[in-house]
């Protein structure tokens, strides 16, 4: 007899169509290392130095941004206990929605499904914005021609869309040289700019707890958890590695140390090279140009010329990953009914989840096309393509991600207390509880300062508009939960749980008693 969650999962045809090799992601495809280099490769570290670090400096004016990163990167580590816990006892492409699922319930797990899909695609799209300036940039710099924002950005979209249908390994690959050239460039400036400090010398002043204050800390918060997005992408290939129960966790906590600690020395360079008193108004005015600045005093302008071209491979890396992400939540929603089923197949040539693929692309179109068709601006003006789209979208998604991660502490904590193990997991639990409570401060404190980020009024309709979308992503899902509950109790029995779905069907063949 069956245990736990209802096993009567309906003769539907959607959901009858749910088996056969089409229906799951190719196993031992990943190991350690090339799940590592996958996930951190979503974190660009050379668009964070270049591009989200600039702007959390000069747009929301914290000093304190190195500080931060540690914080952050210890939040973080807690909330990683429990989820890499978690990881150990389900595999699922959906991991967030997933999670969430088997701990609080499958409605609470499609509320969460569409806020995954839609921060992830928010987060995606706006790295075109940047990536559109950026390589516009170059064409006017190095080849005088005058190339609009956008047309750069689409060719990406069409490139990401194009390698999305290509199996995982050659992605890991690709995503692996960019990524290892990326760091060891970033390493370079940083030891530049200690060997070459400005006027103040080497301060330790942005690690000052008094730096972070003022009223852009909340998104300064969330502009900093964006550049942790990648480390809890790790289960999302659980279904692909050789040793999920190994490799998951183990990959989750190596991502962690490794951006905190870069992403802090990092940053505390930018303070050394203005000097802190200065490093707000520098950011201010130079943008995503102030490392470029910066490298080219110190290291000349053939290394800052190779700095400009990793940028944008870094920019297209960061896309690749958050494109097989967004692909494989739309996989695991359809391979459990919460979308057509056509997107729970997998591309019979590669194993790719070649429907969520091409969904991610069409989106990502509408969207650079809508940002393009409403910009004013004259050529090479960073407004709509790195202050809109990439700064709204990255905080959109960077919002989501942090809410999700929230839930998914204290998913953990209803997890094990259904099974009976909370007594042997306590500890574990605590760390859950303290991350989860701190993410959801996180959250909220950047709700309430989203004005600072759209540079409004207090009171302006983007304020609430942008976060609006992650809310009612959650609330249209959750309502969407709650239909499929009543109407399709079959489908609402498959959220959250993949591949065993699939046993379960098997089982109830064999033993229609199950």
């Amino acid at each position: 007899m069956a245990t736990g969650r209802s096993t009567t999962l309906g003769t539907a045809p959607e959901i009858r169509t749910y088996k056969g090799q089409d229906r799951a992601l190719r196993a031992d495809r990943l190991g350690t290392a090339g799940l590592l280099l996958s996930v951190l490769a979503a974190s660009a570290p050379l668009m964070v130095v270049a591009g989200v670090m600039p702007t959390t400096f000069g747009v929301m004016g914290i000093v304190g941004q190195p500080l931060l990163f540690v914080i952050l990167g210890v939040v973080l580590a807690l909330f990683g206990i429990g989820y890499a816990e978690m990881s150990r006892h389900v595999h699922n492409a959906g991991a967030f929605y997933a999670y969430i699922a088997r701990g609080l319930g499958p409605t609470a797990g499609a509320g969460a499904s569409l806020v995954a899909l839609v921060a992830y695609s928010a987060m995606q799209v706006g790295v075109y914005g940047i990536l559109g300036f950026e390589v516009s940039g170059l064409f006017a710099t190095y080849l005088r021609i005058d190339l609009a924002w956008w047309i750069p950005a689409l060719a990406a979209v069409a490139l990401t869309g194009a390698l999305g249908w290509l199996k995982i390994d050659l992605n890991a690959k690709v995503l692996g040289v960019l990524l290892l050239i990326e760091v060891v460039l970033v390493l370079v400036f940083d030891i530049a700019a200690l060997g070459k400090p400005a006027a103040e010398g080497i301060s330790l002043h942005a690690f000052n707890p008094e730096t972070l204050s003022g009223p852009g800390l909340g998104t300064a918060l969330c502009f900093c958890i964006a550049a942790f997005v990648g480390f809890e992408q790790s289960p999302v290939y659980a279904e692909e590695t050789s040793k999920p129960h190994i490799v998951v966790s183990r990959v989750m906590f190596l991502a962690v140390g490794f951006v905190a600690l870069f992403f802090a020395f990092s940053a505390w360079a930018l303070t050394v090279a203005t000097g802190p008193s200065e490093v707000v108004k520098s950011s201010a005015e130079a943008g995503p140009g102030l490392l470029f600045q910066l490298t080219e005093a110190r290291l000349g302008t053939t290394f800052t010329d190779v700095l400009h071209v990793l940028f944008v491979t870094g920019m297209f890396a960061a896309m690749l990953s958050f494109h097989n992400v967004v692909a494989r939540y739309a996989f695991a929603m359809g391979r459990e009914g919460l979308l057509p089923a056509a997107f729970g197949r997998t591309n019979a040539g590669t194993g790719a989840p070649a429907t969520g693929s091409l969904l991610q692309t069409v989106v990502s179109v509408l969207v650079v096309l809508a940002f393009a068709v409403t910009d004013d601006k004259p050529a090479g003006d960073p407004t709509t393509p790195v202050l809109h789209l990439f700064t709204w979208m990255g905080n959109v998604g960077a919002l989501g991600v942090t809410l999700l991660m929230a839930a998914a502490s204290f998913a953990v904590i209803a997890f094990f207390v259904r099974r009976g193990t909370a007594g042997a997991q306590i500890w574990r639990l605590v760390a859950a509880g303290a991350a989860g409570i701190a993410l959801l401060a996180i959250a909220v404190y950047t709700v309430k300062d989203f004005d600072v980020l759209v540079a409004a009024e207090k009171g302006s309709a983007l304020s609430w508009v942008l976060p609006g979308i992650i809310g009612a992503s959650a609330a249209g899902g959750l309502l969407y939960g709650a239909v499929l509950r009543g109407r399709h109790p079959e489908v609402h029995a498959r959220i959250g749980l993949g591949n065993e779905a699939f046993r379960l069907d098997q089982a109830a063949e064999a033993d229609p008693r199950t």
